[in-house]
């Protein structure tokens, strides 16, 4: 199956020159990828890599990035934190019908991670409630997706606050 996603890390100045790092990103695997160097100091890619689940496609984009550029310290991986928004481009509805669908399910409606003036849920709180209460449709690799990228997330801040991380993801997500 093919799996999108996005994968986000913070540059060293050692790695500016964007046409070198396209060319190492080419040879360690990541021709599946979209890569964007717009704003200083970060490279996004967009991944669409093929596997057998979604946790082996981004595990491998990582180790490819990795051996690419070794000093690059991930950020993210999306999706992930979304605003109402990204999750009714995802299932095809509207903002407004997002909306309703809130303000209608107050008691069963995923509490937010963050809520301020731009409220961010995890995706795959969202779409696992869209599946099992409202009978939307939601496509099985996007929603594996959303899976992994906020294991992937979540472990990455554990480690960053724990001392005891994973060791898989201590050398991947550094």
């Amino acid at each position: 199956m093919e799996y999108h996603f996005t994968l986000t890390y913070q540059l060293t100045p050692a790695d500016s020159n964007s046409q070198e790092l396209v060319e190492r990103l080419g040879e360690a695997g990541c021709t599946d990828a979209l890569v964007g160097i717009g704003l200083a100091g970060r490279l996004a890619l967009e991944f669409d890599r093929e596997a057998e689940r979604a946790e082996t496609a981004v595990l491998s984009a990582m180790a490819d990035v990795q051996r690419a550029v070794p000093t690059a310290r991930l950020i993210e991986v999306a999706p992930d934190l979304v605003g109402l928004t990204d999750v009714a481009s995802l299932v095809n509805v509207t903002r407004q019908n997002m909306r309703k669908l809130m303000v209608a399910h107050q008691e069963s409606f995923p509490i937010p991670v963050h809520g301020g003036s731009a409220t961010l849920w995890h995706l795959e709180d969202l779409l696992t409630w869209m599946q099992a209460r409202t009978g939307y449709h939601v496509a099985a690799d996007v929603l594996e997706v959303a899976q992994t990228a906020r294991r992937v997330n979540v472990q990455k801040e554990w480690q960053r606050v724990s001392d005891t991380p994973s060791r898989e993801l201590l050398a991947l997500a550094r």
